[in-house]
């Protein structure tokens, strides 16, 4: 069906669908512990990106050139990203999905006020009005479920805090991802027991899906960064909403998840402040096209 697809699109396609499906993956690991799911993530994750380095990409396997600002960069990116993902797989499993979905709507309205707090951009008047909806949205959804929607904003600054790191650090895509699970073996060994690590405490049918979250984890990423290096940065900003959009739809059409009138409303004013974004961002490449 995409074999006629321009690569750049359909790599692009293929990465964020993969996101987007990734909590029916979760789902059948539902029975096992959260942090025990989430250390053998990273460890057979490590172990992809290992291999591909080494098959892929013709490198050495454990070979690092990084730079002091570089190594600690990594650091955060690693304690960023492992909280990420530590947290998403707990939610999924815990009948959130909508929940996380609203995290990655959100996502992008975060990148904006990381710019204003630390690049010192400078809002345009849509993409105030793009916050404020947003801001009013999560506040409708405060009220809705009566606390603070703590796991989608918890998703988003992480993430948006993640990608912010990585641009900044400037180290390879797939060197820093094998680098940053490379980093978290050594807490999630002190952190999960011995006894979710062996062989006999889980079935066979459970320790494929563990083995196989390394390849569901680390090829996405591997599309991602084929799409990223064919594709223009404006159109990957389009293709990010599939992701959430059918995190959204499998939590609510799949685990029937409760969507009430007002929860609709909440998301209502955070799409509409994506339709904003959106709309600047086609507005801004019409007035950087060549005439």
């Amino acid at each position: 069906m995409l074999k006629n697809v321009p690569e750049g699109t359909r790599s692009a396609l293929l990465a964020y669908t993969a996101w987007g499906l990734f909590p029916l993956y979760w789902k059948l690991l539902g029975h096992l512990p959260a942090l025990a799911i989430f250390g053998q993530r990273v460890f057979w994750s490590l172990v992809f990106y290992s291999l591909m380095r080494a098959l892929w990409r013709r490198e050495r396997m454990f070979s690092f050139r990084l730079t002091v600002r570089q190594w600690w960069g990594i650091a955060l990116s690693s304690l960023l990203i492992g909280g990420n993902w530590l947290l998403y797989i707990w939610a999924v499993n815990t009948g959130h999905i909508v929940e996380t979905s609203l995290g990655y709507f959100i996502n992008p309205l975060v990148n904006i006020l990381l710019g204003v707090a630390f690049l010192q951009e400078r809002l345009t008047r849509s993409q105030k009005v793009a916050v404020l909806l947003a801001l009013a949205g999560v506040v409708v959804l405060t009220v809705e479920g009566g606390r603070l929607p703590w796991i989608a904003l918890a998703l988003a600054t992480t993430f948006s805090l993640y990608g912010f790191t990585r641009k900044k650090i400037g180290v390879p895509a797939l060197e820093g991802a094998q680098l940053e699970a490379l980093l978290m073996l050594a807490p999630v060994a002190l952190l999960v027991s011995r006894e979710h690590f062996a062989w006999g405490s889980v079935s066979w049918v459970d320790w494929g899906f563990l083995v196989g979250a390394g390849v569901v984890t680390g090829l996405p990423l591997l599309w991602f960064i084929e799409a990223a290096r064919r594709l223009p940065y404006y159109l990957m900003g389009f293709f990010q909403y599939i992701a959430p959009t059918l995190q959204f739809l499998t939590g609510v059409l799949i685990f029937r998840e409760p969507l009430t009138s007002w929860k609709l409303v909440g998301f209502a004013f955070i799409w509409a402040g994506i339709f904003l974004t959106l709309q600047e961002g086609v507005r801004s490449l019409r007035r950087s096209a060549p005439r």
